[in-house]
């Protein structure tokens, strides 16, 4: 039996994360809303990864989004909270809150209810800020096939760890 908690394509890109912001002297933080955590449970699998990895923000209700990450009321009722402007507003928030260089969010809808006909299940919207650079936050929607809760989480991971990468 492996010893290993996640599947070795998330573990492998994972340990790429923590080394390559090793390399670059950069540290990261997260704010996961439907991953609920298995972005910080992913990069903390590596040791050594607390040279990197400054913290994590699970912020699954719209309360704790505006309460833990400064996301506007205003965000959340007008765009909603699977949209782009609060995953910029979450990032924003991590990075504001944070001695991280480079914050992601993640927010979306991983089934298998909760989707509508704008949003449906498997919709996931993802944000990249990055401290001192003047760029706007980066903002990316993508919509997995909605073959099961699992997949879904398991693929916005990934994405996730992609956007962490120098």
């Amino acid at each position: 039996m492996s010893d290993a908690l996640l599947p070795p394509e998330i573990e492998d890109l994972a340990k790429r994360v923590i080394d390559a912001n090793r390399a670059a002297g950069r540290k990261v933080t997260v704010a996961e809303s439907c991953t609920g955590g298995l972005v910080a449970a992913a990069l903390t699998e590596v040791p050594g990864s607390s040279v990197v990895l400054d913290r994590g923000f699970v912020t699954y209700s719209n309360e704790s989004k505006m309460e833990c990450l400064d996301v506007s009321l205003e965000i959340i009722e007008t765009f909603g909270a699977v949209s782009i402007a609060c995953a910029w507003a979450m990032a924003k928030g991590a990075l504001e809150k944070s001695h991280a260089d480079v914050a992601v969010a993640i927010s979306g809808v991983a089934g298998p209810g909760g989707g509508t006909d704008l949003k449906p299940v498997g919709t996931v919207v993802f944000a990249r800020v990055t401290r001192g650079d003047g760029t706007e936050p980066e903002g990316e929607l993508k919509r997995f096939e909605p073959t099961s809760r699992a997949d879904i989480r398991r693929e916005a991971t990934i994405c996730a760890l992609e956007l962490l990468l120098p």
